[in-house]
């Protein structure tokens, strides 16, 4: 009897060495796993803004529609860069634009456009 105590003695033992041994490693493994698919904690996101615009070019002149569905002004800017070195390149004034509404910015190179683009602020 004494043997077959000190065998089951001796493999719990064993077993609970072994299971204190693996169970930092098991548990770095599943946090990794975890941590890969899992939601970091829900941050507000922010509330939609700002006017959504079109642009055309059509030689030298420049035209951009933007309107704003959402709730919020939204102050919008055309910029103009021409292609010739010596054309001027021109910012637009800054045009805000209400809720629910939609402006018309256009602005002019003497030769041709090289690039446009529209930027957005807040109020």
């Amino acid at each position: 009897m004494r043997s077959t105590r000190r065998r089951t003695w001796a493999l719990v033992a064993t077993a609970t060495a072994v299971a204190g041994l693996l169970a930092p490693v098991a548990v770095s493994a599943a946090s990794r796993v975890a941590g890969s698919g899992a939601a970091a904690p829900a941050v507000p996101s922010p509330e939609p803004s700002g006017a959504e615009c079109r642009t055309s070019v059509e030689g030298s002149r420049v035209v951009a529609y933007c309107h704003n569905p959402y709730p919020t002004t939204d102050l919008v800017q055309l910029h103009t860069e021409c292609a010739r070195w010596w054309d001027v390149d021109a910012d637009a004034e800054a045009v805000a634009v209400q809720p629910g509404r939609t402006v018309r910015l256009e602005d002019r190179c003497w030769k041709e456009v090289g690039r446009t683009w529209v930027s957005h602020r807040v109020p």
